[in-house]
């Protein structure tokens, strides 16, 4: 049969595959590239790796934290400041005080010394009192507390179920200090509860839905009326890890616990203060800078490291040390005077580096000698003398202008030196006029005159005075808030030598402005960066790891008296009186912190501030442990430009920039700024923020709007009036931008008449009830304080 013809089948599908058939798509051992490892094995070892970082990583954590606390809680540290606040007028805080201390207290045994050392809770700790009613002490012991006890009492109420006076408000008030100063570890004490179970539970329950929205969401309620009470709270404190603002822990300070001052024998101006304490936060370096809060920055002459009058793991028989002068002084460092860091605050300017020479002292006596002997002369010049003209005319001239008196009124004019209009013009003081007010009344200067320092100190003036005074800032301050920057042109004084100062900028976002371009004498005495970020980073990246040298250092934790050299007796004098009531703070300078340069402040007006805060007032700011004085000026904060809009007034609700001369600061502090009301009333607190940056380079603009009136209009062309008025002005005037409140941007073609009328071409129809204006800026700086500390005297 046909063998080709016959049927063949497709082989038959095994259920189950031999194992030769199921390997042979794999590549044999043999044919595999060597070196090669599977791809679970990359995850394997990645996933291992990650595990191995992830542990490490929790082990350097949980060891800085142990480092922490063993430095916070340990036998060596400083003892712990414990703050009691009361919320209230009526909470007791004596009796809290005196039941916290009996706990700490070892039975038949007492210390003069505020640091109390307590066996049974294993720490030691400093209880301080905040008197109700003085913010300036409050915010001081707030600056230094550990742990900041707010103390709560129903005593405080008028009726038992009423919970909204449970804060009154100099407590409200100090609480939002303490909020912008940074909130350390806080804690809420509950006094004064009944004694029934079911009534106390339901007191507290109410405390605490009623005071939590004001506190941290970390922020226990305690009761501490009775002994057990507290003998828990303080157990849980003592175990508690606690927190300091960030800014506290970034330069080691000094909380002093006993003031003295020792006299110069060389001068009787300048003493030696000597501050006791412990050392807290960091270590200390004798060749450091130090700054004592109020009265300045100073070099170290040395550092006595004393024996610890207090110690925690006191040997049985040992008493603690009854007086000061039972102290034994374990070592001595003095400075070297190699690395001893230098007390330079200005710079000193090179006279001959200008372009032309700079006036001796006596050359400025004798022009200021003979300009106050032109005052009361009267000069005759004829009709049509400029003053530049005038001026060098000498008295004795045979020219002879006016050949009778009746001449001279009908042709010629009678000028007096000393009450000419004249915009560059200066008053005794060397100040100049503000060239952003209408008028040449000395109430509106830009820069300060001596009527602006009488009303600013607040002496010999009578009450009436005063409230005219305060009455017409407010009615600037109301101007200013309707109808801002706009400022009416000077009938009697030309608008090319009153705005001499002044720019037309055609974009205030992209046009360039060099920021190095006519700058003041005053900043030939300050110090900039070539780049403060990196700077700052790398000074605070070396605070943190300073060089521990056993020969100029002294560790943290230990108590030490600190001699700071050449400070004032009289600001010696007053830190010794202010020590009964206010502990006084020495805080170490990091490199160039006390070199003076431009700082900005990102700052707010305070709720509880009513008055107008006007640039240039001079207030008071506390930044940190430092405290200076300044004379701010404000300015908007512009993202997307390099230039900045000056503001008159530090308006409410919203933040501005203000910017000062002032010492260096690295450390993000936060500010505090105080106006004075007189010397026997407090400060104020006027204003709260933190700093910005360190930029002498930033432009600071003032805008002025000069404004006119369409007198014709005639589709886009208008003839405009009353911005200026005499044509010189308007050719001066010509190339700067001209624009409209409804929107219409134009040019100046010509000037029309002899009255300071000009014809305008704008890129739309004008109406006629619009209004046209000039856009004018100019450059402004802050101003240079009289005294740059609060317990200086005046310069």
């Amino acid at each position: 049969m046909g063998g080709s013809r016959l049927q063949q089948n497709k082989s038959h599908k095994t259920r189950f595959a031999s194992k030769s058939s199921r390997n042979v798509h794999k590549i044999s051992s043999e044919d595999k590239p060597k070196g090669t490892r599977p791809e679970r094995n990359f995850a394997k070892g990645a996933k291992a790796s990650r595990m191995q970082r992830n542990e490490m990583i929790r082990k350097e954590k949980k060891a800085a934290i142990m480092k922490e606390k063993r430095a916070l809680s340990g036998p060596s540290s400083p003892p712990r400041v414990i703050v009691l606040f009361g919320l209230s007028a009526g909470v007791n805080l004596n009796s809290l005080e005196e039941d916290i201390q009996s706990l700490l207290f070892e039975e038949g045994n007492s210390t003069i010394f505020p640091a109390i050392a307590s066996p049974e809770y294993k720490m030691r700790a400093t209880v301080l009192k905040a008197p109700h009613g003085d913010l300036l002490t409050c915010m001081e012991m707030a600056k230094v507390a550990d742990l900041l006890a707010f103390v709560a009492s129903p005593n405080s109420l008028n009726e038992a179920d009423d919970t909204d006076n449970l804060i009154d408000s100099f407590g409200s008030q100090c609480l939002s200090v303490f909020r912008a100063i940074g909130l350390p570890s806080t804690t809420v004490l509950l006094r004064d509860l009944p004694d029934d179970l079911k009534r106390k539970h339901e007191v507290k329950k109410l405390y605490m839905s009623t005071l939590a929205s004001e506190f941290p969401e970390d922020c226990k309620f305690y009761p501490s009326d009775k002994k057990d009470e507290l003998h828990k709270f303080m157990w849980l404190f003592k175990e508690q890890r606690l927190k300091a603002p960030h800014w506290r822990n970034q330069r080691s300070y000094l909380m002093s616990q006993k003031v003295d001052m020792l006299a110069d024998t060389g001068s009787s101006e300048k003493c030696t203060l000597v501050l006791t304490g412990y050392l807290r936060a960091l270590g200390l370096s004798v060749n450091q800078l130090v700054h004592v809060s109020g009265a300045g920055d100073f070099q170290l002459s040395k550092i006595e490291l004393l024996k610890d009058p207090c110690p925690l793991n006191a040997r049985k028989g040992v008493e603690f040390m009854e007086s000061d002068s039972d102290i034994q002084v374990a070592t001595c460092i003095a400075p070297d005077s190699m690395k001893q860091e230098p007390l330079v605050v200005e710079n000193v300017p090179d006279i001959l580096a200008g372009e032309q020479t700079w006036p001796t002292e006596a050359e400025m006596a004798e022009a200021e000698r003979s300009h106050k002997e032109k005052k009361t002369r009267k000069r005759r010049l004829p009709k049509g003398i400029s003053d530049y003209q005038a001026a060098w005319i000498v008295d004795d001239s045979d020219v002879d202008y006016s050949d009778s008196d009746e001449e001279v009124e009908e042709d010629g004019m009678v000028l007096d030196d000393g009450e000419r209009g004249h915009p560059d013009q200066k008053l005794e003081n060397g100040s100049e006029f503000d060239d952003d007010q209408a008028s040449l009344d000395l109430r509106d200067s830009d820069e300060e005159t001596e009527t602006d320092s009488v009303m600013m100190d607040g002496e010999n003036l009578t009450k009436e005075q005063i409230a005219e005074e305060i009455r017409k800032i407010k009615e600037e301050h109301a101007e200013d808030d309707e109808y801002p920057d706009e400022v009416d042109t000077p009938i009697d004084v030309p608008a090319r030598k009153r705005f001499a100062k002044y720019r037309g900028v055609k974009s205030f976002r992209t046009s360039v402005w060099d920021p190095k371009e006519s700058l003041p004498p005053e900043y030939a005495r300050i110090f900039a960066f070539d780049n403060f970020l990196s700077t700052q980073k790398r000074i605070l990246k070396k605070a943190l790891d300073i060089d521990q040298d056993v020969s100029c250092y002294v560790p943290a934790g230990s108590y030490v008296r600190l001699y700071i050299s050449d400070m004032p007796a009289g600001a010696a004098s007053k830190l010794c009186d202010l020590a009964k009531k206010i502990p006084v703070v020495a805080s170490a300078l990091l490199p160039h912190e006390s070199k003076v340069s431009v700082l900005h402040f990102s700052i707010k007006k305070h709720d509880s501030y009513d008055a107008p805060i006007k640039a240039k007032e001079e207030l008071l700011f506390h930044v940190g442990f430092r405290q200076f004085v300044s004379r701010p000026i404000f300015s908007s904060d512009s993202i997307n430009a390099n230039k900045h809009k000056m503001e008159r007034f530090l308006h409410a609700g919203r933040f501005s920039v203000a910017s000062i001369y002032a010492p260096i600061s690295f450390d993000s502090a936060p500010l505090i700024a105080l106006k004075s009301q007189g010397e026997d009333t407090s400060p104020a607190i006027a204003a709260v923020g933190s700093l910005r940056n360190v930029d002498p380079d930033r432009i600071i603009l003032k805008k002025i709007i000069l404004t006119g009136y369409p007198q014709r209009v005639s589709k886009k062309k208008a003839t405009v009036r009353y911005m200026f008025h005499n044509p010189e002005d308007v050719k001066w005037f010509k190339p700067v931008e001209v624009s409209s409140k409804c929107g219409r941007r134009g040019r100046i073609k010509e000037p029309v008449g002899t009255h300071g009328a000009m014809k305008c071409i704008f890129n739309g129809i004008l109406q006629q009830h619009d209004t046209v204006c000039m856009n004018l800026f100019k450059r402004t700086y802050p101003k240079w304080p009289q005294k740059w500390f609060p317990l200086q005297n005046d310069a």
